[in-house]
């Protein structure tokens, strides 16, 4: 990446986590031909109503009821295929970051082997309920009598590179929680499994509810990503939401965990305000895990003109030297009767520089953003992805 005096100061990379726009050209390999989490959201509802997304682009990059396309976008807009295999959150980060992974994560859809189980059992000195893949809510609803009674945690996965330990916190509590999960992280790294997740969980029988207070314990990126070189390169670089767990804090200077996609987005708007040079970026989680995962259309509606409303907020606080990336990580078509994640094509909304109303076309890969980024903040490194900058500048 040749060096080049800085065209911005300030690069926001907003992750919209899991808001798939259409099935990618390899989605049958993964058993998603057809899902489209956007389109069918869209659908179900009866038409989305997303104006600021929509003055953006939003409808010309892809057909949304609702959502009709502009005729004169007020961003760069266009979508990214993902180089990657898998289709999880960990792998869809860390491309945007311009890291791409070769080998997908390990999976067990039939549950964690003999062996995993006993060595977490000796290393947490519990037992555990459980161990097979089901959505979150439900295997709590299940197994939450059990666990009332014996204080075991529940552990489970599903068709992603997953494990997760929920435990209501009254029996074990948040501290205990996550010193059970970075137990299980130290043996997950000798089954290739992506992330390890604390599912905290409150209420009375009959109506519990997870909290905001989960933890992702990933693996660490495998080689240097955008966050990376921009902190080595002396620039301020923020994680907001589960970005520093993504990443397990690598690259990053600060970071704010966040409780929902508003806080999330008031979050953004603060740490851009904190720096004068470097890289905001934002992981939005709702729109996956309270709704992608729980086959809530209507929900993920809301979602969706939520993150639109309080995105006008984030665009007001911009100024001619910050360029916005709004993106995603993967799909999670809530429509599919299934309640994993799905193999699509993301976003590419692009707000600053000469971007309005910029095709930016069918990319090749997500780390087109890092390399975009990277070249415009003059931050050197090898990262995989092509430039489009010469396209909104």
């Amino acid at each position: 990446m040749a060096n080049m005096i800085n065209m911005i100061n300030r690069a926001i990379i907003i992750v919209m986590d899991s808001c798939g726009v259409g099935a990618a050209p390899d989605a049958p390999n993964y058993d998603d031909a057809g899902s489209d989490t956007l389109g069918h959201v869209a659908e179900a509802v009866g038409g989305l109503t997303l104006p600021n997304l929509a003055a953006a682009g939003l409808g010309n990059l892809h057909p949304v009821m609702g959502v009709e396309p502009a005729s004169d976008p007020n961003m760069g807009y266009g979508k990214l295929t993902e180089k990657s295999a898998g289709k999880d959150s960990t792998t869809g980060h860390w491309e945007l970051a311009g890291l791409v992974t070769t080998e997908a994560h390990a999976t067990f859809p039939d549950g964690f082997p003999p062996e995993v189980v006993e060595r977490l059992v000796e290393a947490t000195g519990t037992g555990f309920l459980g161990n097979y893949a089901a959505s979150g809510t439900e295997i709590i609803k299940e197994l939450g009598p059990e666990h009332l009674e014996t204080a075991k945690p529940i552990l489970y996965t599903s068709a992603d590179s997953v494990l997760q330990i929920a435990a209501h916190t009254d029996l074990v509590p948040l501290p205990e929680l996550y010193r059970i999960c970075e137990a299980a992280r130290v043996i997950a790294d000798d089954y290739h499994i992506g992330r390890i997740i604390a599912r905290p969980f409150e209420g009375e029988l009959g109506s519990f509810h997870r909290t905001y207070d989960r933890r992702d314990l990933a693996m660490p990126p495998h080689g240097p990503t955008l966050l990376d070189l921009a902190k080595e390169a002396g620039l301020d670089v923020v994680g907001v939401g589960k970005i520093e767990d993504l990443f397990v804090g690598r690259g990053l200077t600060d970071a704010v965990h966040t409780e929902g996609d508003q806080d999330g987005l008031r979050q953004t708007i603060k740490a851009v305000k904190s720096i004068d040079r470097g890289i905001v970026m934002t992981n939005l989680v709702d729109l996956d895990m309270r709704y992608g995962h729980r086959e809530n259309p209507q929900g993920y509606a809301e979602g969706l003109e939520l993150i639109d409303l309080h995105l006008g907020h984030v665009i007001s606080t911009l100024i001619d030297t910050d360029l916005l990336i709004i993106s995603a990580d993967h799909g999670n078509d809530p429509t599919d009767g299934d309640t994993d994640h799905t193999r699509e094509y993301v976003p590419l909304l692009v707000h600053g520089l000469a971007a309005a109303g910029a095709d930016l076309g069918v990319r090749a890969q997500y780390g087109d953003v890092a390399v975009t980024v990277a070249e415009a903040l003059g931050v050197e490194g090898s990262l995989e992805g092509d430039s489009f900058l010469a396209d909104i500048s």
